[in-house]
């Protein structure tokens, strides 16, 4: 995905085909997806004999991007590179079903971990829907993830604290930001990434039953309307005489 740091600056709405189109921003991992990459390492820290397959789709794959997550610490890497594949031919559901079918492709596995969502377009869906496809659980917002006796443990976030949930493997876990940022790999990692194995898959290598698509129509994209506010400074050197001129200003206008 495009680097979330970009400015509106370096983004153009293309208005006959309602998507946006970003100008110089190079692409990195989405920020909530290395949360997820973090809680695998960690498991891997702790444990003996984890393998992490990074999966990726999309219909050009930066370098960049792969190196990036298999030198922080994955095995190796999966990318599924086709021009059917690209974001805005594919919604949700048609995302997940390719994830779940290559996934289907690799093999054995015991544990599936995605990001919270998307840090473009804030979907939520790839845990719940690779949970629906594989008829495996699913379990989300992680802010904690480890695996006790062949069986996985997971703290997870609630409005008003947290959760333990305990479930059999093979499962799906979303991994919610609270876990923490991605580890920053030493120089030494960064070199080995380079010949850590690299697997290119494209659509043909995907036996989907059904045709893939985009089922969400957008009506208009557009930029919102900016909009300016007055504001007004209090300065005084005690903090009490500003509390009370606030307070006059407040009562004046209604609010207290």
């Amino acid at each position: 995905m495009p680097d979330h740091e970009g400015t509106r600056e370096n983004y153009e709405i293309d208005h006959d085909l309602k998507r946006v189109e970003p100008r110089g921003i190079p692409p990195v991992v989405s920020l909530f997806d290395e949360n997820a990459l973090e809680a695998a390492l960690r498991i891997k820290d702790a444990k003996e004999d984890v393998k992490i397959t990074i999966l990726s789709i999309g219909k050009r794959i930066s370098d960049a991007v792969m190196l990036r997550v298999l030198a922080a610490g994955a095995d190796e890497l999966v990318k599924i590179e086709d021009k059917n594949f690209a974001s805005e031919k594919l919604d949700s559901w048609s995302t997940a079903r390719i994830i779940a079918e290559a996934i289907k492709r690799i093999g054995d596995y015991d544990l599936i971990l995605v990001g919270r969502q998307a840090s473009d377009w804030n979907n939520g869906y790839m845990g719940i829907g690779l949970g629906g496809i594989l008829n495996i659980p699913c379990v989300t917002f992680a802010q904690n993830v480890d695996i006790q006796s062949e069986f996985l443990i997971v703290n997870r976030v609630l409005e008003n604290g947290y959760e333990m949930i305990r479930s059999e493997l093979p499962a799906v876990v979303v991994v919610s930001n609270e876990l923490g940022e991605l580890r920053y790999p030493p120089m030494k990692e960064r070199r080995k990434a380079k010949n850590k194995p690299i697997h290119s898959w494209s659509g043909k290598d995907i036996p989907l039953k059904e045709p893939i698509g985009n089922k969400l129509e957008s009506k208009r994209l557009y930029y919102p309307e900016l909009k300016t506010t007055k504001c007004t400074y209090i300065e005084e050197e005690i903090p009490v005489q500003a509390g009370l001129d606030l307070a006059e200003i407040l009562f004046k206008d209604n609010v207290l």
